[in-house]
């Protein structure tokens, strides 16, 4: 799970608001539904380069602390991971050719001959067993440190094997080696690089079909295409990719339509009208894995009763959300991650969402409960941003929802750094019980998501803590059998959606706007792991 997209997830989530609280917006609304697509065409030939939006610069490239859209939406062409996740959210072979789980307690990965790092040198095991050892490193305080805490031991059992052995049981493990924790980085680069591995003084040395070419601080980053890239199939089909840095949502939108830059993910949803109007290019909506929530980061004061979650969820209008976010481009969320997240198991997610209760806007039945677990007046801290006008607007509207209900919410404005600080600083929660957020999950495993809630997890932000669902989890991830793994995750989903861990709001596809001259992309949230920038090519 991440629950980071600061940005993107709170600027849509804030048009959301505007559209309800009177602001404007011009999202057209969809006639007869709208088309969800992995993919975009593919392209017909080669372009010398493009240049793609970022709606912030990231923080770093180092794969440790890959947790958000920027890092990720660059890295996913510079670096690979031992297993690889499709655009249609399947699990494939990636720098792993092959591996076997020959026991519970043992998994044993079969890597590439033949593949190189960008400097030219030849992947080993060496380097995959120092690349994934670094996330166990408490020192360096890996985002995804606790998907090897049921680790043993990682081995270089042959020049191109690698053996990871187990304390207990962890069939999530295998997933997540798709997403960041199965990264595979040149051990003597890190070596080398030290402390600066990851920023632009050190960069990245990795295996993808890009190498980082430049990165000016504040401005892009420049990608290069990698002439002896192992795969074939995914041949960069342009020489130069180079990602600049918009932080301002109009901006960003005019650089779109006026063609100065060429294509761009998470664009601002009070813009959809003009992008699908625009003679420039075109907006594609894509499946996503995600549904935007209001995040609670404090469990110790009036957003730890139940009762208090419950009736500000009760007090939210979400089909005046979803009607002011995207003109009908979203849908009501009943849970916390959508039905295109079961990627393990698409055929029973039907069924698990069947179970759980609607959510919908009852503010007497929320007065009441306000009433009941005592929350009224006290003082409930919703951290808000100048990041962009919209987040404003956003935190404004719902502290007037809980206002309605009794509810006492202060809005706290932090800068846009200390924002994103929330997510990967407990420091930096301090007093603070709430936030527009987005939950989403990596992989086609929804466990992952779900382990964000066990007991000290490093998405847990509000300390959420619950013996019964860490037993549960446990068993879950214990469990090697797909099917069997989904069924007692979907519990954990049932318990999720009774404790209200974070409060559901609504779910919408991923988009991405792309120039007329250009197609190939992925408009899937695989786009995060997946070499996406490699297809872009040619319309015509």
């Amino acid at each position: 799970m991440r629950m980071l997209r600061s940005v993107a997830a709170v600027a849509v989530m804030a048009a959301a608001v505007a559209g309800c609280s009177g602001g404007s917006n011009d999202s057209a609304k969809p006639a007869g539904g709208f088309k969800i697509s992995p993919d975009t065409p593919a392209a017909k030939g080669n372009v010398p380069s493009v240049t793609w939006s970022l709606y912030a610069e990231p923080q770093t490239l180092d794969y440790l602390y890959a947790w958000d859209f920027p890092i990720n939406t660059v890295l996913a062409n510079v670096c690979e991971q031992f297993l690889r996740t499709t655009p249609d959210m399947k699990i494939e072979p990636g720098l792993a050719a092959s591996y076997t789980n020959p026991d519970p307690l043992t998994w044993v990965y079969e890597l590439r001959p033949g593949v190189t790092f960008h400097d030219g040198t030849p992947m080993t095991s060496a380097d995959a067993v120092a690349s994934l050892k670094r996330h166990m490193d408490p020192e360096l305080a890996s985002a995804w440190g606790t998907a090897f805490r049921n680790v043993a031991s990682i081995d270089a059992t042959g020049p191109l094997q690698v053996t990871i052995r187990l304390n207990k049981p962890d069939a999530l493990l295998n997933s997540l080696l798709a997403a960041s924790p199965g990264t595979v980085e040149s051990a003597a680069s890190i070596a080398k690089a030290g402390k600066d591995y990851g920023n632009p003084q050190g960069g990245v040395n990795c295996t993808g079909p890009y190498s980082l070419d430049k990165w000016t601080a504040g401005d892009s980053i420049v990608l290069a295409k990698n002439p002896n890239y192992w795969d074939p199939k995914l041949a960069p089909k342009n020489d130069r990719f180079k990602f600049v840095f918009i932080q301002d949502p109009a901006a960003r939108v005019n650089a779109l339509l006026s063609g100065s830059v060429d294509g761009g993910y998470t664009v601002p949803s009070n813009a959809y009208g003009r992008l699908l109007n625009s003679p420039q290019g075109k907006l594609y909506f894509g499946p996503g894995t995600g549904a935007y929530l209001l995040g609670v980061t404090n469990m110790q004061g009036p957003m730890g009763d139940p009762r208090t979650r419950q009736a500000l969820s009760m007090a939210i209008d979400r089909p005046g959300l979803i009607k002011a976010a995207a003109g009908g481009y979203a849908t009501d969320a009943k849970s916390l991650l959508p039905i295109t997240a079961w990627g393990l198991a698409p055929d029973r997610a039907q069924g698990y969402y069947a179970t759980l209760p609607p959510i919908g806007q009852d503010l007497a039945a929320a007065r009441k409960l306000v009433t009941e677990s005592g929350a009224a007046n006290r003082k409930i801290v919703l951290a808000t941003s100048v990041l962009a006008p919209e987040i404003s607007v956003s935190s404004t509207a719902i502290q007037a929802a809980g206002k309605s209900i009794g509810l006492d919410i202060e809005l706290k404005t932090v800068t846009p750094d200390a924002y994103t600080a929330l997510f990967t600083d407990p420091e930096a929660r301090k007093g603070i019980d709430l936030v527009v957020t987005n939950g989403y999950t990596n992989t086609p495993d929804p466990l992952e998501f779900y382990e964000s809630f066990v007991t000290g997890a490093f998405a847990n932000y509000g300390n959420y803590s619950n013996p019964e669902y860490d037993k549960l989890y446990d068993q879950a991830a214990a469990t090697a059998d797909a099917g069997a793994r989904s069924d007692l995750t979907a519990k954990l989903q049932e318990i999720a959606a009774r404790d209200l861990v974070s409060i559901p709001l609504f779910e919408q596809p991923s988009n991405l706007f792309m120039n007329k001259r250009i197609t190939g992309a992925t408009v899937s949230s695989a786009a995060l792991y997946w070499p996406w920038a490699a297809t872009v090519g040619a319309a015509g």
